[in-house]
């Protein structure tokens, strides 16, 4: 992780189960920096919830978008941040608009 990142981590049964990290520069995008399942955690909507959590966080934040880069072929997680409402905007850069809260 970077130093000065914002971090939430998932628990199962008591259990790290992953983590999401997180930073920001200025009144730019929130940008995740890393986004981690532990080994047997896989499949169980983890990745999904923490992803959800940093859109929430994001949106509290005012934020204008979430970003995540994204190797190019890294094709498991390009779809699943497709998924998840996020569109390329360059080779390895993913983004999702936030709705501003009132």
């Amino acid at each position: 992780m970077l130093k000065g990142d914002l971090v939430f981590v998932a628990r199962e049964q008591g259990q790290p189960a992953g983590y999401i990290a997180m930073g920001r520069q200025d009144d730019g995008p929130i940008v995740v920096e890393q986004l981690f399942v532990a080994p047997g955690h896989e499949r169980r909507g983890i990745g999904h919830r923490l992803l959800a959590y940093a859109e929430g966080y994001a949106i509290a934040e005012r934020a204008r978008s979430l970003q995540i880069v994204v190797e190019e072929g890294n094709e498991k997680a390009r779809s699943f941040y497709r998924r998840s409402g996020f569109v390329p905007v360059g080779p390895e850069l993913f983004e999702l608009i936030l709705p501003m809260p009132d």
